[in-house]
C-alpha cells in the first residue's frame, strides 16, 4: 500500500510559495506559545508544563475506589492534590498531592485506610531530591539543544539552512510542550524522556531534507518531493507503531481485563504529537526556508554570470 500520495506532494511544491508555506507553522507556534505561557502564569509552580512528584516532591498513593478522579479531587480538596485518574485495572485509582507537613500526611493516610480497601503503594518524594532532578532534566533538555544546533551548524557551515533546522526543532518541542498542558500530561521522567527523543527525531527528518537540497544534484522541485516521499513515509510509520502503543497503554479504557500503563500512554502521546507537529514543521517551515535560500541563491549566480557573459563577448 502506497501511504504517501505523488500528486498531492507534487501539486504542493509547485503551486506553494515561501509565504504561503510559513502561515500554518507560524500560526501552530504562535499558539503553542500562547498556551505555555498561559500555564506559566496561572500554575503553582509557575513552568511551562505542570511538574509530575518527581520535580516537585510529594506524595502518591493507589487504593481501591469506585468514585470518578474528579469525585476524589472534591472530596480531598482540603489537601494539595495534583492529580487523580485511574491506575491499573479495575477500580483502581492513584492520587498524587504535592508537598504536604507531616500531620497533613498522615490525614491523608488515616482517611484513606479507613474509608478506602486495598490501600496500596505509598511514594513519598522530597523535595530536595525533587529540586535536584528537576535540575538535571532541564539541563538535560538545554544542552541536548545546543548540542544538537552546534552540530548542525557543523555539518551544514551554512547559516539560513542551519537555523531551519533549529527552528523546526524547537517549534516541535513546543507543539508537543503545549499538548502536555491540554491534556494534563505532567512533566516526569518519562517524558522528559519523550522529549529528548523527539529532539532527535525532529533533526532526524530535518537533515535528510536539507542534506537532499543541498548536496543532491537536480531540479529543486524533484528533490523535495524525493526527500518528501523518504521522510513522510518514515513519520507515518514511526506514527502507526505509537498509536498502537498508546491503545495498548491505554487498554483498559477498552478492555477491562488490560492492564493501564501510564508512563508508557504518557510518553507515546509526547511523541504522537511531536511527529504531528514535525510534520508540519519540516515539510512546511523547513521547505519553505529551504526553497527560498536555494531559489535566491540561483537568481544571484544568474545575475553574478550576466556581467561576465558581456565582458567576454566584448
Amino acid at each position: 500500500m502506497n501511504l504517501i500520495n505523488e500528486k498531492a506532494i507534487d501539486s504542493y511544491v509547485k503551486n506553494f510559495n515561501f509565504k504561503q508555506m510559513l502561515i500554518f507553522p507560524a500560526i501552530l507556534l504562535l499558539v503553542s506559545l500562547l498556551i505555555l505561557s498561559y500555564t506559566t502564569l496561572t500554575s503553582q509552580t509557575k513552568t511551562p508544563v505542570e511538574l509530575g512528584m518527581e520535580f516537585q516532591g510529594g506524595t502518591s498513593i493507589t487504593f481501591d475506589s469506585s468514585k470518578t478522579p474528579d469525585q476524589l479531587k472534591e472530596e480531598f480538596a482540603a489537601f494539595p492534590v495534583v492529580q487523580a485518574r485511574e491506575y491499573g485495572g479495575g477500580n483502581q485509582k492513584l492520587l498524587q498531592f504535592g508537598p504536604m507537613t507531616d500531620s497533613q500526611q498522615n490525614d491523608v493516610i488515616n482517611k484513606l485506610n479507613s474509608e478506602y480497601t486495598n490501600v496500596g503503594q505509598i511514594t513519598v518524594m522530597g523535595e530536595v531530591v525533587s529540586k535536584s532532578l528537576q535540575g538535571q532534566a532541564l539541563r538535560a533538555i538545554v544542552f541536548s539543544f545546543l548540542g544538537m544546533a552546534i552540530v548542525v551548524f557543523l555539518i551544514f557551515k551554512t547559516f539560513v539552512p542551519s537555523v531551519a533546522v533549529v527552528i523546526s526543532a524547537f517549534a516541535d518541542i513546543a507543539f508537543a510542550a503545549a499538548m502536555m498542558d491540554v491534556f494534563g500530561i505532567a512533566l516526569s521522567m518519562g517524558t522528559v524522556a519523550a522529549l529528548l527523543m523527539l529532539i532527535g527525531y525532529s533533526v532526524d527528518t530535518d537533515i535528510l531534507l536539507t542534506t537532499r537540497l543541498l548536496k543532491r544534484k537536480g531540479e529543486l522541485g524533484d528533490k523535495i518531493k524525493d526527500a518528501m516521499k523518504t521522510g513522510m513515509t518514515m513519520t507515518l510509520t514511526t506514527l502507526a507503531a505509537l498509536i498502537a502503543l498508546f491503545v495498548v497503554s491505554s487498554g483498559s479504557y477498552f478492555i477491562s481485563s488490560f492492564t493501564r500503563i501510564d508512563i508508557i500512554r504518557d510518553v507515546s502521546v509526547v511523541l504522537i504529537f511531536g511527529l504531528i507537529a514535525d510534520i508540519v514543521n519540516t515539510w512546511m517551515t523547513n521547505v519553505g526556508i529551504l526553497k527560498w535560500y536555494l531559489e535566491k541563491g540561483t537568481k544571484t549566480e544568474k545575475r553574478s554570470e550576466t556581467p561576465k557573459k558581456r565582458r567576454q563577448t566584448s
